[in-house]
């Protein structure tokens, strides 16, 4: 009788032992809770074990190595940034300070030219920017870059389609010409390698050279190789300004043609000639989703936009790389041609120019240290200031700074913007890569959308004009992009799902970057958490670097 009043102590003493046993790693209590689903907020709590979300309700009682009193903040899942362009500098510093510090876990990149594939041509072109930050370019293919990124570490996830620029560069170069059906097989085969290690598409951006250079029926057979991957094409279209109508019916023909959805990035109508002509744009994005076109489009919230200065240059003077447009804006016959080009507004490419004139074109970023003065200054004050007409002023710069100078560009209205942003297709992008207020990634005047967009949707058109509710904002950030590229166990708050969380205060997230001052990380939100591990904490890097690569559909069904 003793011995068995002894194990029934004993077994009391180990069975309350095991209830004390923290069940998970972080609880965080009393939220407000948007799952990401678009479905009105709950109260409730989260518990995390490991790198997933253990549990969804009401907890009370509930252990943890970790207790967040929320305090009625909201939860969220991660956001995405449909549009990231990070995949080069997170290897020289793999905080991604601007991003996590506006809530980003997941950043999607690989817009036109990817990460992969690499040889010894695509690493030439990418060498400058490579040695700017100390990164020696020594993997071939998908699968090397994502070794190097495990080995170096991330705070936020990546993902990547392959470009259709890259892989067109790697096997035609930079040259205006059409790929030759041998060159055409070999560019299918890089992208079904690149799709077997994970790519989670074809991307293309058809306004820079050398993918200018492409044709339809080129982009169809790439198109096709990664949709039988599983895939989707996704398209900086071909025309944002005058033939924007041109353009889209483009990528909805190579979709249509390659069988794959297709999405838009960073959804704009571009030149003041244009300004007000969003809902003629979202009447034929509709129109052929009515269709049965599965067309879909990301944007950020802001009225200019950046790309490298040399986008000015017509396609023709591209032809051969930099060093021959470098030769042709030297020569005063090709100059005279490019002055030409720039000031006609009937060209079937793209002008960047003649849609803002010199007023609307800032510098954010020049490589030659003399020119660093010019950083944060409209083209117009520097021509004044060089006492030059401001076309020979954007050559002259060009040339001064061998081709690397980055623009901003004041080329869109605020109307259309809003009227973009309302449509339920519609997710968001940064459209730039990460940057930081201090270290290698601290330079120039980058476009404040690098540290912005999120929280200026959530204040700006959540908050204080009520373009969106912010349920729909949420769902715009988080599960409707994890949906499109195929990431199945993210963007939502669910059991199962992966832990990437962000907490912050409705009331006080603010975007504070500026054009003028863009260095500033956005207000309000109190914790960031990546795969379980928090990132962000109110205002401090943590020092964790949980992210991870994420593989497309591709990866999975490879022999």
């Amino acid at each position: 009788m003793r011995y068995a009043a002894w194990l029934l102590i004993v077994g009391a003493v180990f069975l309350s032992s095991c209830q004390r046993q923290p069940q998970f790693d972080f609880l965080i209590v009393n939220a407000r809770i948007v799952d990401g689903t678009g479905n009105p907020w709950f109260f409730g709590d989260v518990g995390i074990r490991d790198d997933r979300i253990a549990a969804v309700g009401h907890l009370k009682g509930a252990l943890a190595r970790r207790t967040i009193e929320a305090n009625g903040a909201v939860l969220s899942p991660g956001f995405i940034d449909m549009l990231g362009q990070s995949e080069l500098v997170l290897l020289a510093d793999p905080r991604a300070m601007s991003k996590i510090s506006q809530g980003v876990t997941t950043e999607i990149t690989g817009e036109g030219e990817s990460i992969a594939p690499q040889n010894d041509r695509t690493r030439a072109e990418l060498k400058p920017e490579a040695d700017r930050y100390g990164i020696a370019v020594d993997w071939n293919d998908l699968n090397g870059y994502f070794d190097r990124l495990k080995q170096k570490g991330s705070a936020v996830n990546v993902g990547t389609f392959v470009g259709a620029t890259q892989v067109r560069e790697y096997v035609v170069g930079f040259d205006d010409r059409p790929a030759t059906p041998a060159e055409l097989d070999q560019m299918k085969q890089l992208v079904r390698t690149a799709m077997q290690q994970g790519a989670l598409g074809l991307s293309s951006a058809l306004v820079y050279a050398p993918a200018i250079y492409a044709s339809t029926a080129e982009l169809i057979g790439l198109a096709r190789e990664a949709g039988s991957w599983g895939g989707i094409y996704i398209t900086h279209i071909r025309n944002e300004r005058d033939r924007e109508m041109q353009a889209l019916y483009e990528a909805t023909d190579i979709a249509r043609e390659a069988g794959l959805p297709v999405e838009v990035w960073h959804l704009k109508v571009a030149g003041k000639q244009n300004f007000g002509k969003m809902s003629e744009i979202v009447g034929l994005i509709n129109r052929f989703r009515t269709d049965g076109i599965d067309i879909t489009a990301n944007m950020y919230p802001y009225t200019a936009s950046a790309a490298g200065l040399s986008a000015c240059i017509p396609a023709w003077a591209h032809d051969g790389g930099d060093a021959k447009m470098l030769q042709r804006l030297r020569d005063p016959a090709s100059r005279a041609r490019i002055r030409a080009d720039l000031l006609n507004d009937r060209t079937e490419q793209e002008n960047f120019y003649s849609g803002t004139g010199a007023d609307g074109i800032m510098i954010s970023d020049v490589h030659h240290p003399d020119l660093k003065p010019f950083e944060g200054a409209l083209l117009s004050a520097i021509a004044k200031e060089w006492k030059k007409d401001p076309i020979d002023a954007l050559m002259d710069l060009l040339v001064a700074d061998s081709a690397r100078t980055g623009a901003i560009y004041f080329s869109m209205s605020e109307p259309d913007i809003r009227i973009a942003m309302a449509q339920p297709w519609v997710s968001f992008d940064t459209d730039y890569n990460a940057v930081a207020t201090d270290g290698i990634l601290h330079s120039g005047k980058p476009h404040p959308r690098a540290y912005g967009t999120f929280a200026r949707v959530l204040a700006r058109y959540v908050r204080q004009e009520n373009v969106l509710t912010l349920e729909e904002a949420v769902r715009k950030m988080t599960s409707l992009p994890a949906q499109r590229v195929g990431l199945t166990d993210r963007g939502l708050v669910k059991p199962g799902f992966y832990a990437d969380l962000v907490l912050f205060n409705p009331a006080a997230v603010q975007d504070r970057a500026t054009f003028a001052d863009p260095h500033q990380y956005s207000a309000g939100i109190d914790l960031v958490i990546v795969n379980g591990q928090p990132v962000w904490d109110h205002g401090t890097f943590t020092g964790n670097l949980p992210g991870r690569p994420l593989r497309g559909p591709g990866y999975h069904r490879a022999p």
